[in-house]
């Protein structure tokens, strides 16, 4: 399977906004959107042309797979199951991103990034109902328990994200418990509850050309 190797600070300047992709990095100074708000490459700082409408619906596509980290077939994949279900598509677009689990990990306050919460369940230090879960594309379910496997609790890393987490507020579709290092789905978020910055409706727009 491919997967992006490149500085993810470059996708921020293409999308020519932050994305946090870095975790605390992207509040710091250090953040290099802060420092270069411009495309990458050599013509990065050149004139820019008005984007085409296609233009603008394909940046908001790619936008919300650079956040959500995915990559162009599972993405497409994901919409074809949102426009398969009753709704709103773009809206059960979102929901679908939302509900999995490298997401979840992130939005509990048990990583500081989704990439770094894709790697922690790679490597196996969470469990989802009791089972081990290494698959970051889990789509978690209402009433599913998601914990930090109790032989990664006490690393320095989980420890550090412990004292994070109780100063965190999770979204309403979910409760943590920090102390413990677990979280609950109580239900499926609504719109109004995921702050992702995105227009959905252009993503459905460019898939229904």
């Amino acid at each position: 399977m491919g997967r992006y190797t490149d500085s993810v600070c470059r996708q921020c300047r293409r999308e020519g906004e932050k994305l946090f992709l870095k975790g605390d990095r992207c509040y710091s100074e250090k953040c290099s959107i802060s420092r270069r708000a411009y495309p990458p490459g050599a013509h990065g700082q050149g004139r820019r042309q008005k984007p085409s409408e296609y233009g603008i619906q394909l940046r908001e596509k790619q936008k919300t797979r650079r956040i959500y980290g995915i990559l162009e077939k599972q993405f497409r994949n994901y919409f074809r199951k949102a426009d398969r279900k009753q709704g709103i598509t773009g809206e059960n677009l979102l929901v679908i991103l939302e509900r999995r689990l490298d997401n979840v990990v992130y939005r509990l306050g048990f990583a500081s990034s989704r990439k770094e919460a894709r790697q922690l369940v790679n490597h196996g230090h969470f469990f989802v109902n009791g089972h081990k879960a290494n698959i970051p594309s889990l789509l978690v379910r209402i009433g599913d328990t998601i914990e930090v496997r109790e032989g990664s609790r006490e690393s320095n890393k989980f420890q550090e994200m412990k004292e994070q987490a109780a100063y965190k507020t999770p979204p309403e579709w979910l409760s943590v418990d920090a102390e413990k290092m677990t979280g609950t789905v109580l239900t499926y978020p609504r719109r109004d509850q995921i702050d992702t910055l995105v227009n959905e409706q252009l993503i459905v727009e460019l898939y229904s050309r």
